[in-house]
């Protein structure tokens, strides 16, 4: 197994210091077809303000999110039918998770500006390699962030002025599913 990987590497360090100051994911590389761990890193509220929200679309293709709990904050699970069920676990999937929120239940439970915290939830990727985009919105006191833009052909991430965290998925060995 190669472990060194320069083209990954350089990778990596190109998408850090492009969205080092937005909210972004841990991880930004995985296999697909596999479970994945999502961690949003979000570093700084909307100006001066702490941040109260965050909301997360779930990319088309990835089945089974489910958040992970954060004290103080209140989760709500949105469900959509989906146009292709899918089988898990033998059984069929007709809905499938498309939003996920934690939101502060009080002012003392809000992450202030000058401090970090992380968001996380689980998921399956989709079989299918390439670039994912997980658009997230940062509702402050004050204020919001919405980290949504996805570049278009030919424009670079970097370019972006609110970015929507970035998932590179990497070829898998097919079939497998981790859990």
């Amino acid at each position: 197994m190669k472990l060194f990987n320069p083209l990954l590497c350089a990778f990596l360090a190109a998408m850090s210091l492009a969205v080092s100051a937005h909210t972004v994911l841990e991880y930004p590389v995985a296999t697909a077809g596999q479970s994945y761990k999502a961690t949003f890193k979000v570093g700084h509220g909307c100006g001066t303000s702490s941040t109260r929200q965050i909301v997360v679309d779930i990319p088309a293709g990835v089945q089974g999110a489910k958040p992970m709990p954060k004290t103080g904050w209140r989760l709500e699970v949105s469900r959509d039918k989906l146009a292709k069920p899918y089988t898990s676990h033998g059984r069929t999937v007709t809905e499938d998770v498309t939003r996920i929120s934690w939101t502060a239940k009080t002012a003392d439970d809000m992450l202030p500006n000058g401090h970090y915290d992380e968001f996380v939830l689980v998921g399956t990727l989709p079989e299918q390699a390439g670039t994912m985009y997980w658009p997230v919105q940062q509702v402050c006191e004050q204020g919001r962030m919405d980290w949504t833009d996805t570049p278009q052909p030919g424009q670079k991430l970097s370019d972006l002025k609110s970015p929507a965290a970035v998932l590179e998925l990497m070829p898998g060995a097919g079939g497998a599913h981790a859990h």
